[in-house]
């Protein structure tokens, strides 16, 4: 029982985790940061987090668990924009005066949401299925390998996808896609030591529920 509720809880963090993450990262994108020299959006941050969550969650649990907390995040992605409109088109309080700062921080355009929800989809499920791969490859060895591997490629797929469909047209790409990929690759490479301690931590908890304070 002791080990069953830990797993869960574990699990149940990872995936809250997981969808808070991809659901703020839709809100700070309305940023414009710099990375040495580079600019992306702020998101990028926290988008970064669910690729953690989607290993852990692979290596532990497997493919199919991990499968469902994507498409759980892609439902809530789809449920917080269609409350995100509903409050821009919802008409302001006399005395309120945020109307415009709050349309210029959540206004999001119909291109970039169609560009968001694609790269989310296309790049999660990528991340799942090249995970896989690489630990048959590997015959389950070499975690690091196999995350920092499948991770790159779907980071890429997911710059290309999101920034083609969001800003053909309107900005040069390919220097938009080389930079928002590198800042992900920059802080997806220090994901390994985060994804092996998660993983360490919930597989000690599952073979020792005596631990169980």
């Amino acid at each position: 029982m002791k080990r069953d509720a830990t797993e869960s809880r574990a699990f149940i963090l990872l995936s809250g985790l997981f969808i808070g993450s991809l659901v703020i990262s839709s809100v700070l994108a309305a940023k414009i940061v710099t990375v040495f020299g580079i600019t992306v959006p702020a998101g990028v941050l926290g988008y970064c987090l669910t690729f953690i969550c989607t290993d852990v969650i692979s290596e532990v649990w497997g493919r199919e668990r991990a499968g469902e907390v994507v498409l759980s995040g892609f439902v809530t992605l789809l449920a917080c924009l269609g409350l995100i409109q509903a409050a821009l088109w919802w008409p302001s309080a006399a005395f309120w005066q945020g109307q415009e700062a709050f349309q210029q921080v959540l206004g999001l355009t119909p291109r970039i949401i169609l560009g968001s929800i694609t790269a989310y989809l296309v790049g999660q499920y990528h991340d799942i299925w090249a995970f896989h791969f690489y630990k048959r490859l590997t015959r389950g060895r070499h975690l690091w390998l196999r995350n920092n591997l499948s991770t790159l490629s779907s980071q890429l797929l997911d710059s290309c996808l999101f920034i083609s469909i969001a800003f053909a047209g309107k900005m040069p790409l390919v220097p938009l896609i080389l930079g928002q990929w590198a800042v992900k690759v920059g802080i997806a490479g220090l994901d390994t030591i985060a994804v092996y301690a998660l993983v360490w931590w919930i597989r000690r908890r599952r073979a020792f529920p005596a631990a169980e304070a």
